[in-house]
């Protein structure tokens, strides 16, 4: 059985995910492989600002995209990961 993803893992997956360009709602659901419930962090994400929300008013459909703050964040939640990945194998090896 794998264990569950902490919270920061999920932020980091939302946050790669939008900046590699997947900007729809359910292909970052897809992506990340969460349900609509934890994908509700996005509004949040929004209103921190490590996001934007876009709406193409031709199709009513929502987009994402990551703002500088959001970028910051990834890149420190990506190191903080790094150095996490590197002491587990400190310990393990």
């Amino acid at each position: 059985m794998t264990k569950k993803r902490s919270r920061p893992e999920i932020y980091f997956d939302i946050l790669k995910t939008i900046k590699s360009g997947i900007r729809k709602p359910t292909r970052i659901m897809h992506k990340t492989n969460l349900s609509w419930q934890p994908l509700k962090i996005l509004r949040s994400f929004v209103a921190t600002g490590l996001i934007i929300a876009e709406t193409d008013r031709r199709v009513k459909r929502r987009f994402y995209e990551l703002t500088e703050k959001g970028e910051a964040v990834l890149e420190n939640l990506s190191s903080h990961r790094m150095g996490k990945e590197a002491a587990q194998k400190c310990v393990a090896g």
